[in-house]
Parts: C-alpha cells; sequence; structure tokens
C-alpha cells in the first residue's frame, strides 16, 4: 500500500493540487505554534499533539524544549507517568529509560546500566522557537535542515513593536477546511448578526460580486513565505450589501461609510494566507489591529485554532492598555462572538470533506478561485507531506 492517508486514484485527478489533497495530515518541514509561552512554566512538563505526533515540551532556564512522548524500548508514553530525576532528562516510569531533553538522547537506563545501547539510541527531538509569546515547534524530516521561522509566518508578524495577545480552541475539523473557511470570500455572509459588527460600528457586506481573475496576488519568492493575498483594497462593486431571492431583498448587509476613504477606516482592508497554514487579516476587528490566526493539524478531522489580536506599540502604556482591551473587549466579542461561527462553519463542513472523495465533488464559484490558487501555490511550495509512517 502507498505510504499516503488519501488514495492515489484521487490524488490523479487533481495535478495541479495534489500535495494539498495528500497533506490530511499537513505539511511537514514547517514551523507551526502549539502553546502559547504563558502556557509552559519554569521546569514543567506538558503535552501536545501535532500532525498525528505526539510531543512532551519541557522549560529549562527558560527555554523550552521538545520530544516525541513515545520510549524508544517498548513504545510507551512518557507522559503517563513523568519522571524527571534531575532538571535536564526524563525517565520512563517502566522501564527506567532515561533520556536527554535538549537532543533527546539514551543517556540512561536505571533497570539495566550497562546496556551497550545507552548514549547511541535517542528519542526524536524538536527544534522549539518562541516569538509574540508563541512556542513554535518544527516537525521535519531528520535530515531537514530548519529554515529561519520568517519564512512560515506572515510579514509584519515578527516586527520589533507588533505586540500580540491571544488564545487557543480545538476545532473538530480539518485544518485544511480553517485555511479555506479564513479565505472564504463569501463566507462573510455568515457574520452578519455577529455582536462584533454594533460593538464596532464597522461595515460587513455580504459578500463579493464581479471579481476579476487577476484579483489575487501571489508571493513565492524562495525566501520568504509562500503566500496569497488581495491585491489592493478596493470598495467598489466587488461589494454585495443586498441579498436577493427571486428579485425580492431578504436581507441587508451593514453600511457604515459612504465614501473610500471612510470605507477604509471601516471595513477589513485585506488579507494575507501563507503555508504552513496561517492567515493575517489586516484592519480586523478594528482599525490599525491585525488578526493572526493559525490553524494547526491535529489528526485528520481535528486542529488547533490559535488566534492573536496584534497591534504596534511604541510604549509600555500601549503595551498595557492593548492588553487589557484584548481581554475585555476583543476576546469575548470578537474571538469568542465572531470567530466561534467561523469554527460552527468549520465544523459543519467536515462530514462531507471527511471522505476524500468528495473534495472532487464540491461545487465551487468564480469567487472561489483564491481558495483554488491557495492550494496550487501549497502543491507547488509545501516542504513535505505528513505520512502514515510519520505518525506510526
Amino acid at each position: 500500500m502507498a505510504d499516503s492517508f488519501v488514495e492515489e486514484r484521487l490524488l490523479k485527478k487533481v495535478p495541479r493540487w495534489r500535495n494539498y489533497l495528500e497533506a490530511k495530515f499537513g505539511f511537514r518541514n514547517h514551523w507551526y505554534p502549539v502553546k502559547f509561552s504563558r502556557e509552559i512554566a519554569e521546569g514543567e512538563v506538558i503535552t501536545a499533539k501535532i500532525m498525528g505526533e505526539e510531543i512532551l515540551l519541557k522549560r529549562i532556564d527558560g527555554k523550552v524544549f521538545a520530544i516525541r512522548d513515545r520510549c524508544i524500548h517498548r513504545g510507551v508514553k512518557l507522559s503517563e507517568k513523568v519522571e524527571c530525576y534531575t532538571r535536564g532528562t526524563i525517565t520512563c516510569w517502566y522501564h527506567g529509560f532515561t533520556y536527554k531533553w535538549d537532543s533527546g538522547k539514551l543517556c540512561d537506563i536505571i533497570a539495566s546500566p550497562n546496556t551497550p545501547i545507552i548514549g547511541k539510541k535517542a528519542l526524536k527531538s524538536y527544534p522549539v522557537e518562541e516569538a509574540k509569546g508563541l512556542v513554535f515547534v518544527f516537525v521535519g524530516d531528520p535530515d531537514y535542515e530548519p529554515h529561519p521561522l520568517s519564512r512560515d509566518v506572515p510579514p509584519t508578524f515578527l516586527d520589533d513593536d507588533m505586540v500580540a495577545h491571544g488564545a487557543s480552541y480545538m476545532v473538530k475539523s480539518n485544518w485544511r477546511l480553517g485555511c479555506e473557511n479564513g479565505i472564504d470570500d463569501l463566507h462573510i455572509y455568515l457574520h452578519r448578526q455577529s455582536p462584533l459588527v454594533p460593538n464596532t460600528q464597522r461595515s460587513l457586506p455580504l459578500g463579493h460580486t464581479d471579481r476579476p481573475d487577476d484579483f489575487y496576488e501571489l508571493f513565492e519568492a524562495s525566501d520568504g513565505p509562500k503566500g496569497i493575498a488581495p491585491r489592493k483594497f478596493k470598495d467598489a462593486k466587488p461589494m454585495a450589501y443586498e441579498g436577493r431571492v427571486e428579485g425580492k431583498v431578504v436581507v441587508t448587509g451593514t453600511k457604515m461609510h459612504t465614501t473610500p476613504e471612510e470605507a477604509a477606516k471601516k471595513r477589513t482592508t485585506g488579507h494575507y494566507v501563507c503555508l504552513p497554514g496561517v492567515l493575517r487579516v489586516d484592519n480586523f476587528p478594528f482599525t490599525g489591529l491585525f488578526q493572526f490566526e493559525w490553524y494547526v493539524p491535529v489528526s485528520d478531522d481535528t486542529h488547533l485554532y490559535i488566534i492573536t489580536i496584534a497591534k504596534r506599540c511604541a510604549t509600555e502604556e500601549e503595551r498595557a492598555e492593548h492588553e487589557h482591551e484584548f481581554l475585555h473587549r476583543w476576546k469575548p466579542v470578537s474571538l469568542e462572538g465572531f470567530n466561534n461561527e467561523d469554527v460552527f462553519a468549520r465544523e459543519a463542513l467536515q462530514p462531507f470533506y471527511n471522505h476524500d472523495d468528495n473534495w472532487l465533488e464540491e461545487t465551487l464559484v468564480r469567487e472561489d478561485n483564491g481558495i483554488i490558487q491557495w492550494r496550487e501555490l501549497c502543491h507547488r511550495h509545501s516542504s513535505g507531506v505528513q505520512k502514515p509512517s510519520d505518525v506510526l
């Protein structure tokens, strides 16, 4: 049998986005956020699951280390009963196999101290970086040298003055449905009654019309993120504020502006999505803010939805004000009053797309062109697809 989660007969039918269809468990050789820094205290051991791989994380002297949560001896989870007799090691509770946190190397076996394999075997270890309050783990092949984190996050995220606060949610849908929901130009219809709209007094159309074929720009430079974004903000024709059924207006959007200049302050002005599955939304949920969100593969039908609201802050006072506003306004009104509608939609999509054949049975329209271009871009630039052999 082929080492793939998706049947070859289906992959052959979509040659322009084959790798995307195959990536049910995500793309290898990329950086993924797995926790917020605040969730890993000094000396604490916590678990995480990414792309089907179960891992352990520990902060030692301020630095986070990550290893596979599976003893090489008989395959039990070290997390079933955590034993750390020294700061830099973890010992398997079953037979005493002991590993270094910084390398995964087998350094001792308590129940068999003279065994020749000591020092010659190792658990899988993962490169770790922290940025903007997030812990990123690189899931890759043994011979793949991790590239800079800057290639796997949208531009501006790592800027020195960008301050981000956020939360995470486990969503019962495949990670690809998260990405496609994020860039789906027609899905704003779903949000027409969101409490965020009256809270911010901003415009929210029902959808888009008459999009030109070249509406999206692709970013494929070898030394930067691989992504896709609208070419520029426009408030003319493609916005639809009236919804009609059989010629009758049955629903209306919210239009709080009268000029294009005012629209730039009353509406989201664009988005940017890049590999391995992260979206930046500009001027959202309010003018001057940026929403960065990740769709981290956990299993074939679950992804970790990490949402951050970021703002450029020049002083400590501005940082404190942004944190307060996130906790008391944006988290309840935007993350849990707007993005929870996206979660509902993704989980409603999952039963259909859970059947791989149905990725070929969907009926997309012209305004879904961004989704198709995203799939094709992922096919061209992904650094590897997670296989069953990587998870077993």
